[in-house]
Protein backbone atom coordinates (compact mmCIF):
# COMPACT_ATOMS: atom_id res chain seq x y z
CA UNK A 1 0.00 0.00 0.00
CA UNK A 2 1.46 3.43 -0.90
CA UNK A 3 2.59 5.38 2.13
CA UNK A 4 1.36 8.97 2.24
CA UNK A 5 3.74 11.40 3.92
CA UNK A 6 2.65 13.48 6.92
CA UNK A 7 0.89 16.57 5.63
CA UNK A 8 1.04 18.92 8.65
CA UNK A 9 4.22 20.65 7.54
CA UNK A 10 3.15 20.69 3.92
CA UNK A 11 -0.21 22.28 4.75
CA UNK A 12 1.50 24.99 6.77
CA UNK A 13 3.86 25.75 3.88
CA UNK A 14 0.98 25.79 1.40
CA UNK A 15 -1.01 28.23 3.54
CA UNK A 16 2.04 30.50 3.57
CA UNK A 17 2.29 30.14 -0.23
CA UNK A 18 -1.30 31.35 -0.60
CA UNK A 19 0.02 34.84 0.15
CA UNK A 20 2.68 34.67 -2.58
CA UNK A 21 2.90 37.48 -5.11
CA UNK A 22 3.73 34.94 -7.82
CA UNK A 23 0.50 33.82 -9.51
CA UNK A 24 1.78 30.36 -10.46
CA UNK A 25 3.01 29.62 -6.92
CA UNK A 26 -0.29 30.77 -5.46
CA UNK A 27 -2.39 28.79 -7.95
CA UNK A 28 -0.31 25.68 -7.36
CA UNK A 29 -0.77 26.03 -3.59
CA UNK A 30 -4.55 26.36 -3.98
CA UNK A 31 -4.68 23.27 -6.17
CA UNK A 32 -2.46 21.25 -3.84
CA UNK A 33 -4.57 22.13 -0.79
CA UNK A 34 -7.67 20.96 -2.67
CA UNK A 35 -5.97 17.66 -3.46
CA UNK A 36 -4.95 17.12 0.18
CA UNK A 37 -8.62 17.34 1.08
CA UNK A 38 -10.31 17.37 4.46
CA UNK A 39 -7.08 17.35 6.44
CA UNK A 40 -6.45 20.91 5.26
CA UNK A 41 -9.78 22.35 6.45
CA UNK A 42 -9.03 23.03 10.13
CA UNK A 43 -5.62 24.66 9.46
CA UNK A 44 -7.23 26.87 6.80
CA UNK A 45 -10.02 27.96 9.13
CA UNK A 46 -7.54 28.68 11.93
CA UNK A 47 -5.25 30.75 9.71
CA UNK A 48 -7.98 32.76 7.98
CA UNK A 49 -8.60 35.55 10.56
CA UNK A 50 -4.96 36.72 10.56
CA UNK A 51 -4.30 36.15 6.84
CA UNK A 52 -3.65 38.90 4.30
CA UNK A 53 -6.44 39.73 1.82
CA UNK A 54 -4.64 37.93 -1.02
CA UNK A 55 -4.13 34.84 1.16
CA UNK A 56 -7.79 34.92 2.21
CA UNK A 57 -8.77 34.80 -1.46
CA UNK A 58 -6.69 31.67 -1.94
CA UNK A 59 -8.05 30.09 1.23
CA UNK A 60 -11.62 30.68 0.13
CA UNK A 61 -10.94 29.14 -3.27
CA UNK A 62 -9.41 26.09 -1.60
CA UNK A 63 -12.38 25.80 0.79
CA UNK A 64 -14.74 26.05 -2.18
CA UNK A 65 -13.03 23.07 -3.78
CA UNK A 66 -13.27 21.18 -0.48
CA UNK A 67 -17.03 21.90 -0.21
CA UNK A 68 -16.62 22.95 3.42
CA UNK A 69 -19.82 24.48 4.91
CA UNK A 70 -17.82 26.13 7.70
CA UNK A 71 -16.49 28.49 5.02
CA UNK A 72 -19.92 30.15 4.72
CA UNK A 73 -19.44 32.74 7.51
CA UNK A 74 -15.96 33.49 6.19
CA UNK A 75 -17.39 34.08 2.72
CA UNK A 76 -20.11 36.38 4.07
CA UNK A 77 -17.50 38.39 5.99
CA UNK A 78 -15.30 38.67 2.92
CA UNK A 79 -18.20 39.98 0.85
CA UNK A 80 -18.95 42.57 3.52
CA UNK A 81 -15.37 43.90 3.46
CA UNK A 82 -15.50 47.03 1.30
CA UNK A 83 -11.76 47.81 1.43
CA UNK A 84 -10.07 48.11 -2.01
CA UNK A 85 -7.50 45.36 -1.34
CA UNK A 86 -10.24 42.83 -0.47
CA UNK A 87 -11.77 42.60 -3.97
CA UNK A 88 -10.08 39.28 -4.81
CA UNK A 89 -11.30 37.78 -1.54
CA UNK A 90 -14.82 39.02 -2.28
CA UNK A 91 -14.77 37.32 -5.69
CA UNK A 92 -13.52 34.11 -4.08
CA UNK A 93 -16.29 34.40 -1.51
CA UNK A 94 -18.86 34.50 -4.31
CA UNK A 95 -17.38 31.24 -5.62
CA UNK A 96 -17.81 29.60 -2.20
CA UNK A 97 -21.41 30.72 -1.90
CA UNK A 98 -22.26 29.75 -5.48
CA UNK A 99 -20.96 26.24 -4.85
CA UNK A 100 -23.43 25.82 -1.99
CA UNK A 101 -26.50 27.11 -3.82
CA UNK A 102 -27.26 23.56 -4.94
CA UNK A 103 -26.21 21.86 -1.70
CA UNK A 104 -28.20 18.84 -0.54
CA UNK A 105 -28.35 20.53 2.87
CA UNK A 106 -31.32 22.91 2.59
CA UNK A 107 -30.07 25.16 5.39
CA UNK A 108 -26.67 25.57 3.75
CA UNK A 109 -28.25 26.30 0.36
CA UNK A 110 -30.59 28.86 1.94
CA UNK A 111 -27.75 30.64 3.77
CA UNK A 112 -25.69 30.80 0.58
CA UNK A 113 -28.62 32.24 -1.36
CA UNK A 114 -29.36 34.83 1.32
CA UNK A 115 -25.72 35.96 1.36
CA UNK A 116 -25.50 36.31 -2.43
CA UNK A 117 -28.79 38.19 -2.73
CA UNK A 118 -27.78 40.51 0.10
CA UNK A 119 -24.43 41.20 -1.59
CA UNK A 120 -26.01 41.83 -4.98
CA UNK A 121 -28.41 44.37 -3.46
CA UNK A 122 -25.91 46.00 -1.10
CA UNK A 123 -25.07 49.52 -2.32
CA UNK A 124 -22.08 49.65 0.03
CA UNK A 125 -20.49 46.63 -1.61
CA UNK A 126 -17.98 47.12 -4.46
CA UNK A 127 -19.39 46.97 -7.97
CA UNK A 128 -17.54 43.90 -9.26
CA UNK A 129 -18.49 41.58 -6.36
CA UNK A 130 -22.12 42.75 -6.61
CA UNK A 131 -22.22 41.80 -10.29
CA UNK A 132 -20.47 38.49 -9.55
CA UNK A 133 -23.00 37.72 -6.82
CA UNK A 134 -25.87 38.41 -9.21
CA UNK A 135 -24.30 36.22 -11.92
CA UNK A 136 -23.82 33.38 -9.42
CA UNK A 137 -27.60 33.02 -9.26
CA UNK A 138 -27.59 31.64 -12.83
CA UNK A 139 -27.34 28.11 -11.42
CA UNK A 140 -30.82 28.52 -9.88
CA UNK A 141 -34.23 28.62 -11.56
CA UNK A 142 -34.75 31.69 -13.73
CA UNK A 143 -37.50 33.13 -11.54
CA UNK A 144 -35.11 33.44 -8.58
CA UNK A 145 -32.58 35.48 -10.56
CA UNK A 146 -35.37 37.50 -12.20
CA UNK A 147 -36.68 38.59 -8.81
CA UNK A 148 -33.24 39.99 -7.92
CA UNK A 149 -32.77 41.51 -11.39
CA UNK A 150 -35.95 43.55 -11.04
CA UNK A 151 -34.52 45.11 -7.89
CA UNK A 152 -31.33 46.09 -9.72
CA UNK A 153 -32.67 47.72 -12.88
CA UNK A 154 -32.96 51.10 -11.05
CA UNK A 155 -29.79 50.66 -8.98
CA UNK A 156 -27.74 53.83 -8.29
CA UNK A 157 -24.62 52.08 -9.63
CA UNK A 158 -24.65 52.51 -13.41
CA UNK A 159 -22.60 49.34 -14.04
CA UNK A 160 -24.89 47.20 -11.91
CA UNK A 161 -27.91 48.81 -13.55
CA UNK A 162 -26.57 48.10 -17.05
CA UNK A 163 -25.71 44.54 -16.13
CA UNK A 164 -29.21 43.90 -14.82
CA UNK A 165 -30.91 45.41 -17.88
CA UNK A 166 -32.71 42.80 -20.05
CA UNK A 167 -30.70 43.87 -23.10
CA UNK A 168 -27.39 43.60 -21.29
CA UNK A 169 -26.32 40.25 -19.99
CA UNK A 170 -29.15 38.39 -21.71
CA UNK A 171 -27.99 39.45 -25.16
CA UNK A 172 -24.40 38.56 -24.35
CA UNK A 173 -25.51 35.15 -23.14
CA UNK A 174 -27.51 34.51 -26.31
CA UNK A 175 -24.57 35.54 -28.49
CA UNK A 176 -22.33 32.86 -27.01
CA UNK A 177 -22.72 29.23 -28.01
CA UNK A 178 -23.90 26.68 -25.43
CA UNK A 179 -20.55 24.95 -25.67
CA UNK A 180 -18.65 28.19 -24.99
CA UNK A 181 -20.84 28.91 -22.00
CA UNK A 182 -20.41 25.37 -20.71
CA UNK A 183 -16.62 25.62 -21.09
CA UNK A 184 -16.47 28.92 -19.18
CA UNK A 185 -18.64 27.45 -16.45
CA UNK A 186 -16.44 24.36 -16.20
CA UNK A 187 -13.28 26.47 -15.83
CA UNK A 188 -15.04 28.29 -13.01
CA UNK A 189 -15.91 25.02 -11.27
CA UNK A 190 -19.48 24.57 -12.51
CA UNK A 191 -19.15 21.30 -14.38
CA UNK A 192 -21.92 19.90 -16.59
CA UNK A 193 -24.15 17.16 -15.25
CA UNK A 194 -22.35 14.50 -17.30
CA UNK A 195 -18.74 14.17 -18.58
CA UNK A 196 -19.60 13.77 -22.29
CA UNK A 197 -20.12 17.43 -23.31
CA UNK A 198 -16.97 18.52 -21.47
CA UNK A 199 -14.95 15.82 -23.20
CA UNK A 200 -16.25 17.05 -26.56
CA UNK A 201 -15.43 20.66 -25.72
CA UNK A 202 -11.92 19.67 -24.66
CA UNK A 203 -11.32 17.99 -28.01
CA UNK A 204 -11.78 21.26 -29.87
CA UNK A 205 -9.88 23.39 -27.35
CA UNK A 206 -6.98 21.23 -26.17
CA UNK A 207 -4.46 23.04 -28.35
CA UNK A 208 -5.64 26.61 -27.74
CA UNK A 209 -7.00 26.70 -24.19
CA UNK A 210 -4.86 28.61 -21.74
CA UNK A 211 -2.66 26.36 -19.63
CA UNK A 212 -4.07 27.80 -16.41
CA UNK A 213 -7.58 26.99 -17.65
CA UNK A 214 -6.57 23.36 -18.12
CA UNK A 215 -5.00 23.31 -14.67
CA UNK A 216 -8.19 24.67 -13.10
CA UNK A 217 -10.16 22.04 -15.01
CA UNK A 218 -7.97 19.26 -13.58
CA UNK A 219 -8.65 20.51 -10.04
CA UNK A 220 -12.42 20.78 -10.54
CA UNK A 221 -12.59 17.36 -12.20
CA UNK A 222 -10.69 15.76 -9.33
CA UNK A 223 -13.17 17.14 -6.80
CA UNK A 224 -16.18 16.15 -8.93
CA UNK A 225 -14.77 12.68 -9.41
CA UNK A 226 -14.24 12.17 -5.69
CA UNK A 227 -17.84 13.12 -4.98
CA UNK A 228 -19.32 10.74 -7.55
CA UNK A 229 -20.88 7.64 -6.02
CA UNK A 230 -21.64 5.79 -9.26
CA UNK A 231 -18.56 3.77 -10.24
CA UNK A 232 -19.12 3.99 -14.00
CA UNK A 233 -19.72 7.74 -13.96
CA UNK A 234 -16.71 8.28 -11.70
CA UNK A 235 -14.53 6.45 -14.22
CA UNK A 236 -15.92 8.66 -17.00
CA UNK A 237 -15.00 11.80 -15.07
CA UNK A 238 -11.54 10.33 -14.43
CA UNK A 239 -11.10 9.67 -18.15
CA UNK A 240 -11.80 13.34 -18.91
CA UNK A 241 -9.27 14.36 -16.26
CA UNK A 242 -6.73 12.10 -17.94
CA UNK A 243 -7.47 13.74 -21.28
CA UNK A 244 -6.83 17.16 -19.76
CA UNK A 245 -3.50 15.94 -18.39
CA UNK A 246 -2.59 14.66 -21.83
CA UNK A 247 -3.50 18.04 -23.36
CA UNK A 248 -1.14 19.72 -20.88
CA UNK A 249 1.60 17.18 -21.60
CA UNK A 250 1.28 17.70 -25.34
CA UNK A 251 2.18 21.32 -24.70
CA UNK A 252 5.07 20.36 -22.39
CA UNK A 253 3.36 21.86 -19.35
CA UNK A 254 4.02 20.54 -15.84
CA UNK A 255 1.48 22.89 -14.31
CA UNK A 256 -0.66 20.01 -12.99
CA UNK A 257 2.11 17.47 -12.39
CA UNK A 258 1.22 17.41 -8.68
CA UNK A 259 -2.14 15.83 -9.59
CA UNK A 260 -0.52 13.15 -11.73
CA UNK A 261 1.76 12.18 -8.84
CA UNK A 262 -1.04 12.12 -6.30
CA UNK A 263 -3.35 10.16 -8.58
CA UNK A 264 -0.89 7.27 -8.54
CA UNK A 265 -1.56 6.91 -4.81
CA UNK A 266 -5.22 6.08 -5.45
CA UNK A 267 -6.16 2.43 -5.24
CA UNK A 268 -8.06 2.46 -8.54
CA UNK A 269 -6.34 1.79 -11.85
CA UNK A 270 -5.96 5.01 -13.85
CA UNK A 271 -6.74 5.47 -17.55
CA UNK A 272 -3.67 5.10 -19.72
CA UNK A 273 -3.76 8.84 -20.53
CA UNK A 274 -2.36 9.56 -17.06
CA UNK A 275 0.67 7.40 -17.68
CA UNK A 276 1.09 8.71 -21.21
CA UNK A 277 1.23 12.21 -19.73
CA UNK A 278 3.77 11.07 -17.15
CA UNK A 279 5.94 9.63 -19.89
CA UNK A 280 5.90 13.01 -21.62
CA UNK A 281 6.41 15.44 -18.73
CA UNK A 282 7.07 13.41 -15.56
CA UNK A 283 10.24 14.22 -13.62
CA UNK A 284 12.32 12.77 -10.79
CA UNK A 285 9.67 13.70 -8.22
CA UNK A 286 7.34 11.10 -9.79
CA UNK A 287 9.61 8.10 -9.27
CA UNK A 288 8.49 7.23 -5.73
CA UNK A 289 4.81 7.34 -6.65
CA UNK A 290 5.43 5.19 -9.73
CA UNK A 291 7.46 2.67 -7.75
CA UNK A 292 4.68 2.51 -5.13
CA UNK A 293 2.09 1.90 -7.86
CA UNK A 294 4.31 -0.77 -9.43
CA UNK A 295 4.74 -2.50 -6.07
CA UNK A 296 0.97 -2.48 -5.46
CA UNK A 297 0.26 -3.85 -8.95
CA UNK A 298 2.79 -6.63 -8.46
CA UNK A 299 0.87 -7.80 -5.41
CA UNK A 300 -2.53 -7.45 -7.09
CA UNK A 301 -1.43 -9.31 -10.23
CA UNK A 302 -2.59 -6.51 -12.55
CA UNK A 303 -0.07 -7.11 -15.33
CA UNK A 304 -1.51 -4.48 -17.70
CA UNK A 305 -1.23 -1.70 -15.16
CA UNK A 306 2.21 -2.84 -14.00
CA UNK A 307 3.59 -2.76 -17.56
CA UNK A 308 2.32 0.76 -18.19
CA UNK A 309 3.64 2.02 -14.85
CA UNK A 310 7.03 0.49 -15.66
CA UNK A 311 7.05 2.14 -19.08
CA UNK A 312 6.39 5.57 -17.53
CA UNK A 313 9.08 5.06 -14.87
CA UNK A 314 11.69 4.04 -17.42
CA UNK A 315 10.75 6.85 -19.81
CA UNK A 316 11.36 9.41 -17.07
CA UNK A 317 14.66 7.84 -16.03
CA UNK A 318 15.88 7.82 -19.63
CA UNK A 319 14.61 11.29 -20.57
CA UNK A 320 15.95 12.96 -17.42
CA UNK A 321 19.23 11.03 -17.53
CA UNK A 322 18.80 9.69 -13.98
CA UNK A 323 21.25 7.19 -12.54
CA UNK A 324 21.33 5.15 -9.35
CA UNK A 325 23.35 7.96 -7.77
CA UNK A 326 20.57 10.51 -8.23
CA UNK A 327 18.93 11.52 -4.94
CA UNK A 328 15.41 10.72 -6.18
CA UNK A 329 16.49 7.26 -7.35
CA UNK A 330 18.19 6.61 -4.00
CA UNK A 331 15.05 7.60 -2.10
CA UNK A 332 12.93 5.39 -4.30
CA UNK A 333 15.27 2.43 -3.82
CA UNK A 334 15.25 2.89 -0.04
CA UNK A 335 11.43 2.85 0.12
CA UNK A 336 10.61 0.34 -2.63
CA UNK A 337 13.79 -1.73 -3.09
CA UNK A 338 12.27 -4.71 -4.91
CA UNK A 339 10.05 -2.65 -7.19
CA UNK A 340 12.87 -0.22 -8.01
CA UNK A 341 15.28 -3.06 -8.75
CA UNK A 342 12.79 -4.47 -11.27
CA UNK A 343 12.15 -1.08 -12.82
CA UNK A 344 15.84 -0.31 -13.23
CA UNK A 345 16.77 -3.78 -14.49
Amino acid sequence: MPIRPSTATEIRQLIEALAAENDVARESAIARVAVIGRRAVDPLLAAFPSATPIARAGMLRALEALAEPRALPLARAALADASPDAIDAAHAAVGVLRAFLTSDDAAVARDALDALVAAALDHACATAPRIAAFDALRVLPADVREAVRRNLVDDPDSQVRAHAAPSGRAVADEASSPEESMWRDAIGGRLPSSPAPLKQALTSRRGRARLTELQHLVDHLRVREQRETNTTTREEWRAVRGAVHLALAERSSRLALYDLRDSLLDSDRLPVAFLAALEEIGDATCLESLAAAYDASSRSGDAWWREHVAAAFRAIVQREGLTRRHAAVKRTMSRWPNATADLLA
